[in-house]
């Protein structure tokens, strides 16, 4: 095997170890079955049960049956040796006999440690998710997202959505699937009606998402904020799911939409991050530059430039380069009736005495 296969050698002492026993125990139980040809061996348990589970991940399915290949080579090199006068067909057809039903019997092993590795993960997968939608970035998130191979995904992103109907696994598995196809790494649970998935290595959060959006229940999709990597997706999770519960009061919200889109709704239900976060983009808006506080205020007001130039004493045209510079500090064009909302409601908030 050392001759024939670069994977052997390179295997550790105690793996090799374990693959001599595992030939020697097919060898074995060949030699049994072939004594008494009439009963059917139990395969799997003869020629494996000596092996670790832990086997098949240093092996693979096609190492085990270049393996298989090898020592029927040997065996069969070795039939006129062994076997009576006149009996050397008959022993070379056991062989490929049974070396046939050991190939069978190692798909099956390899199938069945699949099956398992499979519902650890999706349970691993399914913590994971609740942790980070719990804001719990212990030792315990930490082992299970490198047991996952996510220590080193970065650009992530948290989606919340409702789940569709049928089965959750089908729809988990689905969105995972989709997820690898559009180049993302996925992370999927479904929590009660919802659909979380927690997507890394996005470059584009909205045109990705919008090709996973089919596979959503219906209503609306919130996209939380972009961060660096799992142990800050607390903050993604935390907006996405606030973005969810509030995505209602705008009616014509997109699909997929950003939680940063829906600040005004979410400030409205009560999330004070929210309601900061709004306050900060106009307040830092109206900081910057002279004459921004009194031309939104008036504008606001009266909606027309024409209007709020007369308020102001200033050419309309100033007016236009005033909002022009409001949008590009603040995000928010105050011709847009939407945009408007969202700063007029800042500005209610702004008046309050607790702000927060």
């Amino acid at each position: 095997m050392e001759e024939a296969h670069d994977w052997y050698r390179a295997l550790s002492a105690e793996d090799r170890s374990w693959v001599g026993m595992v030939a020697h125990a097919g060898i074995a139980a060949f030699i049994a079955w072939h004594a008494d040809p009439e009963t059917i061996p139990p395969i799997a348990a003869d020629v494996f049960g000596s092996a670790p589970r832990e086997l098949t991940r240093s092996i693979t399915l096609n190492q085990t049956l270049d393996l298989i290949r090898s020592v029927v080579d040997v065996v069969e090199q070795a039939v006129p040796r062994i076997a009576a006068p006149g009996s050397e067909h008959t022993l070379r057809e056991a062989v490929l006999t049974y070396s046939r039903e050991v190939a069978f019997a190692s798909a099956h092993v390899y199938a069945q440690a699949a099956e398992i590795r499979g519902a650890w993960d999706a349970r691993l997968e399914s913590l994971v998710v609740d942790a980070v939608l719990r804001a719990e970035a212990d030792e315990a998130l930490e082992s299970r997202v490198s047991a996952l191979g996510w220590g080193e995904v970065h650009d992530i992103v948290v989606v919340a959505g409702a789940a569709p109907p049928g089965s959750g696994t089908e729809a988990v598995d689905a969105l995972r699937r989709s997820a690898i196809r559009e180049g993302v790494e996925a992370l999927t649970a479904v929590q009660g009606r919802r659909l979380i998935a927690i997507l890394g290595s996005v470059d584009e959060p909205l045109r990705t998402v919008g090709a996973l959006a089919h596979l959503f229940g219906d209503g609306p999709i919130v996209v939380g904020p972009r961060v660096p990597h799992l142990f800050a997706a607390g903050r993604s999770a935390r907006a996405a799911l606030s973005g969810l519960g509030a995505a209602p009061a705008w009616a014509e919200a997109p699909r997929p939409c950003l939680a940063d889109e829906l600040l005004a709704e979410r400030a409205l239900a009560g999330d004070h991050r929210a309601r900061h976060q709004l306050l900060e983009r106009v307040h830092r808006a109206l900081e910057a530059r002279a004459g921004a506080e009194e031309t939104m205020a008036a504008y606001l007001r009266t909606r027309s430039i024409e209007a709020t130039a007369r308020t102001l004493f200033v050419h309309p045209n100033t007016v236009r380069y005033r909002l022009a510079k409001f949008a590009d500090d603040s995000g928010f064009d105050l011709t847009d009736a939407r945009d408007a909302f969202c700063v007029q409601l800042a500005s209610a908030y702004a008046a309050l005495p607790d702000r927060r």
